[in-house]
């Protein structure tokens, strides 16, 4: 009986996932993108808490606004980015697995497509992408662990600081895993966290090359020697560079 129900569990996590991959095919850059976010209180502290409950989807326009900037360079036509602050959630998504092989990989993707399928709702649409907001508060959790997101599903799983003084950097963060839900890449040394060149860097042919004035988005780091760097303060300080336009499909 147990081996039937686990069949039966793949089967509606493999259907899920190919209703999403069928869904996500390529991005058309010409409609409208709908992003939503959820909430989720992930160290069950009232101090979290109590930032989630003041969140207001104003506080986003600045993202709309630098993603419509960003695009501009590579696009005639505008993009446009609209946000929808979802029901904040109670359970958190799937961990991702440390140091795990290629099938814990693939089975922590089905268990994160079925994560999404499970927690989606009518009445919430049928988003473009859905980020999962997963707030600390930061005088508990000093380092956050990666985010993540997949573009097969258009789903990704953000960690951020519940802080005021942290939304700034919080909104790169966001940005990023959003990019990566759209197919772009990471651009930094995945041993080192430093900016890759010459796709990590926002300014590559600067004389003299450091130290860099902006960050590429899809590193959040901006290069002050050749092996040394600092995180971005704001979306100000960064930029999208011709290859993740390209990766995203903003340029052909």
């Amino acid at each position: 009986m147990w081996k039937s129900i686990r069949i039966i569990a793949l089967l509606l996590i493999l259907l899920v996932v190919a209703i999403n991959a069928w869904r996500d095919q390529n991005q058309n850059w010409d409609r409208p993108v709908t992003v939503l976010l959820h909430p989720i209180n992930a160290d069950q502290r009232s101090s979290t808490q109590q930032y989630i409950d003041q969140l207001t989807i104003d506080q986003f326009k600045d993202i709309q606004k630098y993603l419509s900037s960003a695009a501009a360079p590579y696009r005639i036509q505008p993009v446009y980015f609209y946000f929808q602050l979802g029901r904040p959630l109670q359970q958190l998504p799937p961990k991702v697995p440390e140091q795990a092989g290629l099938i814990d990989v693939i089975l922590w993707s089905l268990k994160f497509r079925f994560y999404a399928w499970k927690n989606s709702m009518r009445q919430e649409g049928s988003p473009s992408v859905t980020l999962y907001l997963n707030f600390y508060d930061p005088q508990f959790n000093r380092i956050l662990k990666h985010s993540t997101a997949l573009e097969k599903g258009r789903i990704g799983s953000v960690n951020l600081f519940a802080s005021s003084k942290q939304a700034q950097q919080n909104q790169i963060v966001l940005v990023h895993e959003l990019l990566h839900a759209f197919g772009a890449s990471d651009k930094y040394d995945l041993n080192t966290g430093l900016p890759l060149y010459p796709q990590g860097y926002a300014d590559p042919h600067l004389q003299p090359l450091y130290p860099q004035k902006r960050a590429e988005i899809m590193t959040g780091h901006i290069p002050l020697s050749a092996d040394k760097s600092r995180m971005a303060e704001n979306l100000q300080q960064t930029m999208v560079s011709r290859q993740t336009a390209t990766e995203i499909g903003w340029l052909k």
